[in-house]
């Protein structure tokens, strides 16, 4: 009776998650990118960058369990599919602590110029026509008028920033086959989960211990938790609903709309007013996005 109402609930959230378009899902992934590291610094006076870092994994791994329950997918699941789940969440594990020790010594716009220079190699991997490289081309003279990489004497930092670049990549290359693997609507987001899980694993080694002093600050172990829902669920949800009907070319070009919803964030939210060089990269990461799509190429139907 429990799996049947569970199925029933599967099948009524799979109907509305469907009618809503894949960029929605997007932005709302955008949004909350940016988000939850804004949190993340914040919480660094009080546990370190490790201890943060565990924070979000633990947080993330825990809601995916109550959630999904993803340890069901593993009963029947060919060894193929539990190494991909392997290595997605030792990628999380990695990609997150590089992003989070790089943030501790770097400016969030450096490391975040730093992290896509990665996605720009997926979507070139699968720019196969004029008009794509053209977007691609765009998007990225976009980017590069939105930030500006500004070498400091800092090179275990920008070492940690390429590291996370790495990582990243990985993870749009394991996250989008995951997004395809299966036939339940909801198959990706419980793969997710799993990964999710196994992050939380590898990183506790290294970060429960710098974690521990939240454990007696109720008001720290939320902020933590925040940080895990706005950076390892919400937006890491909404990816794997965007990457099932995106190919992975299309959402890693997608991926350059980071720094124009950065940009939009910091001026809604923290009153910084953007340049003229920044509106202009914004336009060119607009119209590579708007050229590279063509719903009769490359989305999914």
């Amino acid at each position: 009776m429990a799996q049947r109402t569970a199925s029933l609930v599967d099948n009524r959230g799979a109907d509305w998650v469907g009618r809503l378009p894949a960029p929605a899902f997007f932005v709302t992934s955008a949004v909350f990118h940016y988000l939850g590291p804004s949190l993340a610094v914040l919480l660094f006076a009080q546990v370190g960058p490790l201890g943060v870092t565990w924070l979000r994994i633990a947080a993330a791994a825990a809601m995916f369990a109550a959630w999904r329950r993803p340890w069901r997918l593993l009963r029947g699941m060919p060894r193929d599919q539990r190494w991909v789940l392997l290595g997605l969440g030792l990628v999380l594990a990695a990609m997150n602590t590089a992003f989070y020790l790089a943030l501790a010594r770097l400016p969030l716009a450096t490391v975040g110029a730093i992290e896509f220079l990665g996605t720009v190699v997926v979507a070139a991997a699968g720019a196969r026509t004029r008009r794509n490289l053209l977007a691609l081309l765009l998007a990225v003279g976009g980017v590069v008028a939105l930030t500006e990489l500004r070498l400091v004497d800092e090179p275990w930092g920008f070492a940690l920033a390429f590291a996370n670049c790495a990582g990243f990549v990985l993870y749009v290359v394991l996250g989008h086959r995951i997004a395809n693997t299966g036939t339940a609507s909801w198959s990706g987001i419980d793969r997710l989960g799993m990964a999710m899980i196994v992050a939380a694993v590898a990183i506790s080694p290294f970060g429960l211990a710098d974690a521990a002093s939240a454990f007696t600050h109720p008001l720290w172990m939320l902020w933590g938790v925040g940080v895990g829902v706005c950076s390892s669920v919400i937006p890491y949800v909404c990816d794997q609903l965007a990457m099932a009907r995106l190919p992975r070319a299309s959402f890693a070009l997608m991926l350059a709309l980071l720094p124009a919803v950065a940009t939009a964030m910091g001026l809604l939210l923290l009153a910084q007013v953007p340049t003229w060089q920044d509106l202009l990269g914004i336009g060119l990461v607009i119209a590579g996005v708007a050229l590279h799509q063509r719903p009769d190429t490359n989305f999914k139907h």
